[in-house]
């Protein structure tokens, strides 16, 4: 496949912006193909923190938000922190509730749009890490997810749309964005994370799964609220403890609420885990066009019911 360079992808976005796409109807962005396959590109050389390739990364998130009309949750979409000397920043935006009573009550999309650049083992000469379904699939769901909402901004709760960087570090950008949210007192209501959505799962009666499936009843909540067994429950992601291992963890250490990790790639049905292989040809884009499109109005109900449904599991 021949990647689109960043010019021609900016250029796309800005047209949204001109004189002649003035109603909300009529907003052209990019679909799930061209946003992964920007960013899973060699130009942006694997993504890894501090790069000029995660710089690449972040203005193209920015500029499709700004596209949607996506106000920063902060003075800028940019939540900047340091990784030792290393300047970093997760992409943060959002969209109000339009209820006076519940728009302080936040739910949050959120995924990590880095990955680990060059430090794979090389295969034939290629030496480039592209992270296609980790994680510019599970970017590119939150992305989608932001234009579904401010297209149809019928949201009661607030959202927060968060895309994080140095998750290869540690879960580093989650873990500063996630405390300085609790330090600004932030109702979350839950939190829900993104993570390898490119390939779907094999021999399976579920669509996806959720990390931490028995710790809640979010997967529930979900089938229910789109009257399909869309979301189940991974043996192996509990064998491998994942819910511990993305950007989910550090918002559910500190809120002590629902925060969890959508996923279709187990490790079962995927061979290019930090691979040279992860490739943007490989993903499957109607999957991941369909589950987005499954999952959109089960966290529109999530922003609009009058209590709080999804909950801790007692233990």
């Amino acid at each position: 496949m021949r990647y689109l360079p960043l010019y021609i992808v900016v250029a796309f976005i800005s047209a949204c912006m001109l004189p002649g796409f003035s109603s909300r109807t009529e907003i052209i962005t990019p679909d799930a193909r061209t946003i992964v396959s920007y960013l899973a590109s060699d130009e942006l050389g694997g993504r890894d923190n501090g790069s000029e390739g995660i710089h690449k990364a972040a203005l193209f998130i920015e500029r499709y938000f700004e596209s949607l009309n996506i106000k920063p949750y902060f003075s800028e979409y940019r939540d900047s922190f340091k990784v030792k000397d290393i300047d970093s920043y997760n992409i943060v935006g959002w969209i109000e509730g339009n209820d006076p009573s519940f728009k302080d009550e936040f739910v949050i999309i959120g995924a990590h749009y880095d990955h680990i650049g060059r430090r794979a083992r090389p295969v034939d000469g290629d030496s480039i890490a592209n992270g296609a379904n980790d994680n510019a699939t599970g970017t590119a769901a939150v992305m989608l997810l932001a234009k579904y909402f401010a297209l149809n901004p019928t949201n009661k709760r607030s959202i927060i749309f968060a895309l994080f960087s140095a998750e290869e570090l540690g879960l580093v950008g989650s873990e500063q964005l996630s405390e300085k949210l609790k330090e600004d007192g932030l109702d979350l209501y839950t939190m829900v994370n993104f993570e390898m959505v490119g390939v779907p799962l094999t021999d399976r009666d579920y669509k996806a799964f959720v990390s931490g499936y028995d710790l809640s009843n979010l997967a529930l909540k979900i089938n229910e609220y789109v009257g399909d067994n869309l979301i189940g429950r991974s043996d192996v992601a509990v064998k491998y403890d994942l819910f511990k291992r993305s950007d989910n963890y550090p918002f559910y250490l500190d809120f002590e609420v629902p925060c969890q990790t959508i996923s279709s790639c187990d490790l079962t049905n995927f061979d290019y885990y930090h691979h040279v292989d992860d490739e943007a040809p490989l993903m499957d884009y109607e999957y991941l066009t369909s589950l987005v499109d499954d999952l959109a109005p089960a966290i529109e109900k999530m922003t609009v019911t009058a209590s709080k449904e999804i909950q801790m599991n007692d233990e």
